[in-house]
């Protein structure tokens, strides 16, 4: 696939598979969250002390909010990512309930004034993921930008459904594949070039 034809079909598989997410009636959408929700801290129980970046859910995605505000109660601290200008790296500012919020790309809120922090994990949204943990995201390739130019890369947990999953992205030179998937289903871990799946921990011994 040359260029061209590569970015018209991965927006017409990001389209679909936004579609057949959006497609889900709001009660199998929460039971799967709840899915997650047991499978991360099960399978993640140092979330419950860390720096931690999630993303607002839109469209559909799984709502990290309840995660987050579990951790918090636990001593882990809450950011959201913040788009400071196109083709930039990230930043990360601590988020809770009260912090004043603005409006950004895809009217996706973000932090205005809290302090930024330098995440040691991440729970990223995926739209798609493929057979060796790349992620279809939004195209804007902002995280893979971010994760490029860190100097200490979080843990990277890619959070989705089953019905997601696909064979490959196609993934280019850029695209870096998450260190975990998540989805209603169970646990993945990335393990050489692919994806093992680890089953539905409940204790935490299948992650790190």
């Amino acid at each position: 696939m040359n260029p061209d034809e590569l970015s018209a079909w991965r927006k017409a598989e990001r389209s679909r598979l936004i579609a057949a997410r959006e497609a889900l009636d709001g009660a199998t959408r929460e039971q799967f969250r709840q899915r997650i929700d047991a499978h991360l801290e099960g399978a993640f129980p140092r979330l419950a002390a860390a720096k931690l970046v999630f993303c607002w859910p839109i469209r559909g995605e799984y709502d990290a909010r309840h995660l987050a505000k579990t951790l918090r109660g636990r001593g882990a601290l809450t950011a959201l990512p913040v788009v400071v200008a196109p083709r930039q790296p990230l930043v990360f500012r601590e988020w809770h309930p009260g912090v004043e919020m603005a409006k950004g790309p895809l009217d996706i809120p973000y932090p205005l004034n809290s302090p930024e922090i330098v995440p040691e994990a991440a729970l990223l949204p995926m739209n798609g993921w493929d057979t060796k943990g790349f992620r279809l995201g939004y195209g804007g390739g902002f995280f893979d930008r971010t994760l490029a130019a860190v100097a200490n890369k979080p843990v990277v947990i890619g959070i989705s459904y089953e019905l997601a999953r696909m064979e490959t992205i196609y993934p280019q030179s850029w695209d870096i594949p998450v260190d975990w998937v998540v989805t209603e289903r169970g646990v993945y871990r990335r393990d050489g070039d692919g994806l093992a799946f680890l089953g539905e921990s409940k204790d935490g011994r299948t992650a790190a």
